[in-house]
């Protein structure tokens, strides 16, 4: 039986090309959001899939399918331009606008009113992790292993080829933060405002952060992205790539910084300090998915694997003992 690696939302997750434009969030992928979080502003996106007790501070504009679990509040409209599944005692401040079929549940509240142009059914949707879980069980059951790679992938990748952004459960993410107890990878060429919070991060080449960057382990920035903010980490080591520039302060445990680097404040290394010339990601940030067959009972969980990640990210430091 197949089985995939871990929790597909057990950390921050932004692809590459992704822009926070105009208080809204913008790609052509899907955003993917566990639960109790706080979106702060807009999301249009391809499909849109929130768990339960997600709270939007805007407006959701989905070109496919949008999912919400019971609980959720959205401040302002949504337009769906396929299905839409809405769990009980979901709240919309604005109006809701669905160009396929309405899978509502009991005590929604839309404040001004609701559209559909296909089927309305008026019963409590399956909360979306349970119906993604259930649904790859039973193929991977059934023997349908291709079929079950298939839906991974299409959980991954749209078919414009963009990766999903991934918001894990208890997240909280505006226009000042992004605040996430997960580690943290940033694709390519983004540009994105707030200071970013997380347990480590690891951000690609070529892009724009508007604020600063903590996390409690490592930081790595790869070339040619620029920083306008502090990049600090209490236990780890903070890698700057070749070409990039930090405007504000470096501090980590280690830090290491490329010669072609530039960084306008300070640098502060509770142990040590060095110059390099490695480039400091080799490989993709955000990898691409890997299915890998092993050995299981029908009990086993299937969620995606993180195997394909292999980026280089310098050379390694011995571990420290963490409290």
């Amino acid at each position: 039986m197949s089985t995939f690696g871990s929790d597909p939302l057990d950390e921050l997750v932004i692809p590459d090309g992704i822009h926070v434009e105009e208080h809204d969030l913008v790609t052509e992928g899907d955003v993917i959001i566990g639960s109790q979080s706080t979106v702060e502003f807009g999301v249009r996106a391809g499909n849109v899939i929130a768990g339960e007790r997600v709270v939007f501070g805007g407006h959701i504009e989905a070109e496919g399918d949008c999912r919400l679990d019971m609980w959720c509040e959205v401040a302002d409209n949504v337009l769906v331009g396929e299905d839409a599944y809405l769990g009980e005692r979901v709240q919309i401040g604005g109006g809701l606008r669905v160009a396929g079929d309405l899978d509502i549940g009991d005590d929604v509240d839309i404040a001004e009113g609701f559209d559909a142009n296909g089927r309305i059914i008026i019963r409590d949707p399956m909360p979306t992790i349970v119906f993604l879980f259930m649904y790859l069980t039973q193929l991977l059951r059934i023997g349908e292993e291709e079929a079950a790679e298939q839906l991974v992938a299409s959980m991954v990748d749209d078919e414009s080829g963009q990766k999903p952004v991934l918001i894990p459960k208890g997240s909280r993410v505006s226009d000042d933060a992004w605040q996430v107890s997960t580690p943290g990878r940033i694709g390519d060429d983004c540009r994105l405002h707030g200071n970013i919070r997380a347990e480590s991060l690891v951000v690609g080449r070529d892009n724009e952060l508007f604020g600063s960057l903590r996390a409690r382990e490592g930081i790595t920035v790869g070339a040619r992205t620029e920083v306008t903010g502090n990049v600090t980490t209490r236990e780890g080591t903070v890698r700057i790539g070749p070409n990039a520039v930090i405007r504000g302060d470096v501090s980590g445990e280690y830090v290491e910084v490329h010669h072609d680097a530039t960084v306008e404040g300070g640098i502060r290394a509770t142990e040590e300090t060095s110059m390099v010339s490695e480039n400091v990601i080799e490989d993709s940030v955000v990898p691409e998915p890997e299915v890998t067959e092993t050995a299981g009972t029908e009990s086993d969980a299937p969620v995606e694997t993180d195997e394909g990640n292999t980026e280089q990210l310098g050379p390694e430091r011995p571990e420290q003992s963490s409290d």
